[in-house]
């Protein structure tokens, strides 16, 4: 059965009888219908549907209402690029464009698709709020920052931060009051999602990202609600400033250690939650794989203040078997014995198959850009744009996304030694990894690969 307060005790650090279990259901909810992540993303009555579905095949102790960051930057005049499966993505920066926050539509949580979304987390807190807990998940204020301002923000942090740390100011107010929309509608967790700050040096966090998140964790714990702080990407760096700030709750996904992330959680009296591998265990693995992943976070983990949880929002179309397997896993012990002791699948692929070119033959300068998916995931966004600025700009440029939804972009990843997501490789050699270069940092080195070649 579902736990809801079990998963209180999680979050609050305590030690539990099982692991806490929170499937990141968001698009996904879509494909449990058979619908369009934008259909699905547009209706309360679909919304509710797909959570229903989800909490009859998964059995959760906690589901986020949603899943999509870019809520409160379409309120505030982003134009968004829609996506069959998976969230939309921004497609323009309104204070890129000439705007000043003066000009931005005032920000009120009777706009956009929050109605909706609220009519969805009360008609679902009516009918499993006894046993299920519900996240509000709200954008960070770093990451709607760059939707709002655009790749502009890392030169402005450095040429004009009180510009900066006014604009993230007024992010932390759009987030308090969208975290008050979610308590008010009797939200149980506040997780505060920032993924752009995975991008950032451990000083720019505490200077641009802790003030303004520890504000929002503040307000939650005065509500006394619980709050998570969700990072995705290789944050290994900022792992210290993270477990620092005010939350309850560090979340990360595939690309974090789990085992130092807790270590250092605990030390600062916060819980922790992840890391199930997106790719290779949920979406392209099979039910044996999705448990064996579930097993290894248990088993590194194990019960003192974890939440199971996958990396990341889930992607459309992992087979619902997988996330059967795990919730049999996290709710039967002799499941996870079976998982444990199971014996090997086989040989690692070695994606023999997938060709990469002799890139010291090409004319050209080849920019790889290893990402989960541009479409859906923002640091992705922001390192494919960057690349394609460089291109235009360069000239003589080939830029390709090899997306690790599929087999194809792991053998890329697998290949050319890329160990973080998103990566940008330059003739075959990983150079900007989970760090989003400034444009004249990447157009120096596509101009010296250029060199090489002449």
């Amino acid at each position: 059965m579902s736990d809801k307060h079990l998963l209180f005790n999680a979050l609050a650090g305590q030690t539990t009888s099982r692991a806490a279990w929170v499937p990141f259901v968001g698009a996904h909810g879509g494909e449990l219908l058979g619908i369009t992540a934008e259909e699905y993303l547009k209706s309360a009555d679909q919304i509710v549907a797909g959570l229903d579905r989800a909490i009859e095949l998964y059995r959760p102790d906690g589901l986020p209402v949603v899943f999509d960051v870019q809520i409160e930057a379409e309120i505030l005049g982003c134009e968004l690029n829609w996506s069959k499966d998976g969230p939309p993505s921004v497609l323009t920066h309104p204070l890129e464009m000439g705007l000043t926050l003066a000009d931005l539509p005032t920000y009120t949580t009777d706009k956009g698709r929050l109605p909706l979304i609220g009519e969805a987390l009360d008609r679902v807190r009516e009918k499993h709020g006894d046993t299920v807990a519900f996240y509000g998940l709200i954008t960070g204020p770093f990451t709607l920052a760059l939707h709002l301002l655009g790749n502009t923000i890392f030169l402005e942090m450095y040429d004009q931060p009180e510009k900066v740390g006014e604009l993230l100011a007024y992010c932390r107010d759009v987030a308090l009051k969208t975290a008050d929309f979610y308590l008010d509608h009797g939200a149980d967790v506040i997780a505060v999602v920032d993924p752009m700050t995975s991008q950032i040096s451990p000083e720019h966090f505490e200077q641009f990202a802790t003030p303004y998140v520890n504000a929002i964790f503040d307000h939650v714990r005065e509500r006394q609600a619980f709050s998570s702080l969700f990072v995705c990407g290789d944050a290994t760096r900022n792992l210290d400033v993270m477990c620092q700030t005010h939350c309850h709750n560090i979340c990360v996904d595939e690309n974090i250690d789990l085992g130092a992330l807790a270590t250092r959680a605990r030390a600062n009296g916060k819980s922790v939650g992840g890391n199930l591998r997106l790719t290779t265990a949920l979406l392209l693995g099979d039910a044996s794989d999705a448990a064996r992943d579930a097993v290894r976070c248990l088993d590194t983990c194990g019960t003192e203040g974890f939440v199971l949880a996958p990396g990341c929002d889930l992607p459309w179309g992992v087979p619902p078997e997988n996330l059967q397997a795990v919730a049999e896993v996290v709710h039967d012990p002799y499941k996870q014995e079976v998982a444990r002791h199971a014996a090997a699948a086989g040989a690692l692929d070695d994606y023999a198959d997938i060709m990469i070119p002799d890139y010291r033959e090409q004319k050209r300068v080849y920019l790889d850009v290893i990402t989960l998916d541009s479409a859906t995931c923002p640091p992705c966004q922001y390192m494919l744009a960057a690349a394609q600025r460089a291109a235009l700009d360069q000239g003589r440029v080939v830029v390709r996304e090899h997306k690790i939804k599929n087999r194809d972009g792991l053998g890329y990843m697998t290949k050319l030694g890329a160990t973080a997501i998103p990566t940008i490789c330059i003739d075959g050699r990983p150079v900007f990894s989970s760090l989003i270069p400034d444009d004249d940092a990447l157009e120096h080195a596509v101009k010296v690969a250029g060199e090489r070649k002449k």
